[in-house]
């Protein structure tokens, strides 16, 4: 696939986004997704962390390596990430009821981000989670909690969220079969005492290891 064969898909696929949970949509187990590349050779490593939402304590977790040749294009990067981040979630033995992305979902300039992809890919409810902005927004309030919306080319897109007193906001977005309120609730609830949620960090920290792991 070309990066315009995947934009053109990344079009086709925008109207598919579900923006609203299933009925009685009530997650236990969360997955963090994260992946950490070898240089510019194209290796990888991909991670999915389980997270037991109540307690923020680390379930089950899988890392596989992977290889990709798909250029690093801006807005393209789940066709980099996204065949061993499935391959990841395959390895779990738990069943996870929600997916984080350590990346944008409807917060893209397509509406059709990383955590686009892997939801309509899994049919699992899923969250966008992005350190830096894509859009418009004007700083929250610094208590926890606070949050503005994320706006770009006129539209609502996400939402600049502070999950701790005083740090600087992360970027929340509908991934797939989520609303924005019940997003920002559970990032809250993943996010008790740090900036990123404990399934984005528990992600990172496999990725961490499994590189030094193979350079070791």
């Amino acid at each position: 696939m070309t990066p315009d064969d995947a934009i053109a898909e990344q079009v086709r696929s925008a109207p598919l986004v579900v923006p609203r949970p299933p009925a009685g949509f009530a997650p236990r187990v969360a997955a963090g997704l994260d992946v950490a590349y070898v240089g510019e050779t194209g290796a990888l490593v991909a991670a999915a962390a389980c997270v037991d939402i109540a307690t923020a304590e680390l379930v089950d977790s899988a890392v596989v390596p992977g290889h990709t040749d798909f250029p690093y294009v801006p807005g393209l990067f789940a066709y980099r990430e996204l065949p061993s981040l499935l391959r990841a979630l395959a390895a779990l033995a738990t069943a996870p009821d929600l997916l984080v992305c350590d990346g944008h979902g409807v917060a893209h300039p397509r509406r059709f981000g990383l955590a686009c992809h892997v939801g309509l890919e899994t049919g699992i409810p899923t969250i966008g989670v992005g350190k830096k902005p894509l859009g418009h927004y004007d700083p929250p309030a610094t208590a926890r909690g606070s949050w503005t919306p994320l706006v770009d080319g006129g539209e609502v897109v996400g939402r600049a969220l502070r999950t701790q007193d005083g740090v600087k906001p992360i970027f929340v977005s509908v991934g797939h079969r989520v609303d924005i309120d019940t997003a920002t609730d559970l990032v809250l609830r993943l996010s008790p005492e740090h900036r990123q949620p404990e399934t984005t960090r528990a992600a990172d920290r496999l990725c961490r290891r499994a590189l030094k792991a193979s350079l070791s």
